[in-house]
């Protein structure tokens, strides 16, 4: 599973302060945009001067009316806050698996994320516990608790086959299948819920208030911690095992902290907006083919990018067909797979 680096072919560099500015405007144009485009087309300039009134000691008359500044502050900002944090979370865990793994395909549900998340949601709304909205809905509590047994059951399987990467790996596509085939049999004996569960499965961006903002922040906290401090031990461990542990790394220490903080993430993010793909391997890889392989590099640019490609699939979600709303993971799908080929042919550079 493997991909072999050596210390010829890996680029390591460390994160420029121009880098950091294209991400942060990435951020800010996607944020912006978002803010802007809807039903009700709202001024970009008066958008920044309404949140540049909501900072503390700043009173700026940004001229919307009050119908238009609670469009703004309570309808779109929460929406487009929850997006910045699952996207930058699914993308960030993404980098995270390929860095810990050394594997370009690892993404955020290797470990059975996505189906342990599909079971408990999918077993929560056919016992009607709930819709999945609100802050302490039962489907997205189901959906975490599942997520996170998915994880565990991966780990003990795969310390069973030996604690190798190659076992992990493999437990965890043993256990997603399994957890799969429970949720298919959940859903063929409630087919009366197929729909909301399906609506699930293919993702949303949506937001009661700040609830679910602030029930994902803690998460993304820990996560960004977690990763960000162990990059550059990932990239000593792209060499190889037997090198990293020989410049004194402790590869398999390393390599089940950083697959913690990513899944617990990971968990947190699919929990809020169900099922979304794609973030997680398409960003990472774009991330790397413009700015080079280095994890610290990769991981910080893949929290911006990350969070301002989830911002702008979510506003081509809810904008394409109003008043209709497409699921954000279909989006996600057909803008990442095109661009992702567009960027593989158009670049000179290794992927890893």
């Amino acid at each position: 599973m493997d991909t072999p680096v050596t210390p010829e072919t890996l680029v390591v560099s460390r994160l420029s302060r121009r880098q950091v500015l294209v991400g942060f405007a990435a951020v800010f144009a996607s944020v912006i945009a978002a803010l802007t485009i809807g039903p009700v087309d709202i001024a970009p300039h008066r958008v920044v001067l309404e949140l540049l009134d909501g900072l503390p000691g700043i009173e700026i008359d940004s001229g919307l009316s009050a119908a238009h500044a609670g469009i703004v502050e309570k309808i779109r900002l929460p929406r487009v806050v929850l997006g910045l944090l699952v996207g930058a979370t699914l993308s960030l865990s993404g980098a995270a698996y390929q860095g810990a793994f050394r594997n370009p395909l690892a993404d955020p549900y290797l470990l059975g994320i996505a189906a342990g998340a599909g079971l408990g949601a999918t077993i929560a709304i056919t016992s009607n516990l709930g819709d999945g909205a609100g802050i302490l809905d039962p489907v997205p509590l189901a959906a975490f608790a599942g997520a996170l047994i998915a994880v565990m059951a991966s780990f003990m399987a795969g310390h069973i086959g030996g604690r190798s990467t190659a076992s992990l790996v493999l437990a965890g596509v043993a256990v997603a299948s399994f957890l799969t085939a429970c949720q298919t049999y959940v859903l063929q004996a409630n087919s009366d819920a197929f729909r909301e569960v399906y609506a699930w499965i293919l993702g949303r961006i949506a937001t009661s208030g700040w609830a679910e903002p602030l029930l994902m922040l803690p998460y993304f906290a820990l996560t960004v911690g977690v990763v960000l401090r162990h990059a550059r031990a990932l990239d000593v461990m792209a060499v190889g095992d037997e090198e990293a542990a020989a410049l004194g790394i402790d590869p398999r220490r390393i390599r089940v902290i950083v697959v913690v903080a990513a899944s617990l993430g990971a968990a947190a993010a699919v929990s809020v907006s169900g099922l979304i793909g794609f973030v997680g391997i398409i960003v990472p890889h774009t991330v790397r083919l413009a700015f080079g392989s280095s994890n610290r590099a990769v991981l910080p640019l893949s929290v911006l990018f990350g969070g301002a490609f989830m911002v702008l699939a979510d506003l081509v979600a809810r904008t394409l067909v109003q008043p209709a709303e497409l699921p954000i993971g279909v989006v996600t799908a057909f803008l990442g797979a095109p661009f992702f080929v567009l960027v593989l042919r158009t670049s000179r550079r290794e992927i890893w």
